[in-house]
């Protein structure tokens, strides 16, 4: 597990979303090749790789042809099969490891390697069977949030409930599958952090990033975050101590709950990086894709030290309801990048780029961001 791959070696990514995409342009800046796998073609990942293959992640045939062309291999999205993972690395090393998603790709098994670990987490208790209903709430109490242990995502497969028989019926319509019942959360904020650790046991961690949702979807992300200093250093320490305890070899992002007494509690994990950290790309020496190169790679870690405040907004597919978002307008702001993916279908709730902007400070910059999203909406096009 010592191998090091230098550029002009070639990656293979498992997805092709557009984390997928961002870390191909990354690898490919760096001089490396990019093979993605995914079920789908014409895919933001694969309209930058060198390669793109179009399989089911069940084609084992397919994904094991897949692995033998390529030195090493990545995720970009955790809901990949396990056994998916165990076929590839029968032929590449896989970087994070598949044990590694495997923890992380359930919310029973997650949450349980956080408690046994000694970190904040939020109570639980499972739900797989009806008998488990009743000593749920004993557990954890009321009110709670249902959420199903695998494949949810930007609050798909959960609910919250304040009584049994709501908890009854939510598990009942999440056609009763294994769920695990989590206790409601009063938090201040939401934090995330974005760590990286090396081939050989080096970590590096980026400062907290404030984030704030809408719908249940991330909205605007900002960095600094503005919480206290002894705050974002106990963050900082719990994200060492997962990728530490779980040996990653790649990037992992921490969500957290910042409680009003100041106090932190683990919400999720995700073994890659994440949307909160996307404004890395133009705020800091090291993107955090870079750095998930740098990581699987076995290259040295690099300097993950904020050139600029930032703050991103996402893009989502209901920006195109009337008509083309007005691009010309929010480009003519100063200090703001814009991100599209390539996604061929816009559709509500999709996310479908992100704007950064930079400023002299967090809040100018959020300003800025959500200034420039405004412009983009056509329904608020200014008369020539």
């Amino acid at each position: 597990m010592t191998q090091t791959y230098l550029p002009g070696s070639v990656i293979g990514v498992l997805g092709s979303g557009q984390l997928g995409r961002m870390f191909a342009i990354a690898a490919r800046q760096m001089g490396y090749r990019v093979h993605a796998l995914s079920p789908d073609n014409d895919t933001p990942a694969g309209q930058v790789a060198d390669v793109e293959i179009q399989a089911p992640y069940e084609d084992l045939d397919s994904v094991a042809q897949f692995a033998s062309r390529v030195d090493v291999i990545t995720f970009e999205f955790e809901n990949v099969p396990s056994k998916t993972t165990e076929v590839a690395e029968r032929h590449a090393p896989v970087r994070p490891a598949g044990s590694v998603l495997n923890t992380t790709q359930n919310r029973i098994r997650e949450k349980t390697f956080l408690r046994e670990s000694g970190l904040p987490v939020t109570p639980f208790a499972p739900i797989r069977s009806e008998g488990e209903i009743r000593t749920a709430i004993e557990t954890v109490g009321l009110p709670g949030v249902l959420k199903t242990a695998s494949w949810g995502y930007d609050g798909k497969g959960q609910a919250k409930v304040d009584s049994e028989e709501q908890l009854r019926e939510a598990w009942n319509s999440m056609e009763r599958q294994e769920a695990v019942f989590e206790g409601w959360v009063d938090f201040e904020s939401e934090i995330s952090v974005v760590a990286g650790r090396g081939l050989r046991g080096e970590i590096a961690c980026y400062d907290p990033i404030l984030n704030l949702h809408r719908n249940h979807i991330l909205d605007v992300s900002i960095s600094p975050s503005g919480i206290p200093p002894k705050v974002a250093e106990e963050a900082a320490e719990i994200a060492r101590t997962v990728v530490e305890k779980l040996e990653v070899i790649g990037v992992l992002c921490v969500e957290m709950f910042l409680k009003e007494d100041g106090s932190l509690l683990v919400n999720e994990l995700a073994p890659r990086p994440h949307n909160s950290g996307h404004l890395t790309i133009d705020a800091h020496t090291t993107s955090q894709f870079e750095q998930q190169v740098r990581a699987v790679c076995g290259l040295p870690l690099g300097s993950t030290q904020q050139l600029r405040p930032a703050a991103m907004a996402n893009l989502l597919g209901d920006l195109w309801n009337q008509a083309q978002p007005d691009w010309y307008r929010a480009c003519s702001l100063c200090d703001l990048k814009l991100h599209l993916y390539g996604k061929r279908e816009a559709r509500p709730g999709r996310k479908m780029g992100h704007l950064t902007g930079l400023a002299s400070t967090s809040e100018r910059a959020r300003a800025l961001v959500l200034e420039a999203r405004d412009l983009l909406n056509p329904r608020i096009r200014e008369t020539p």
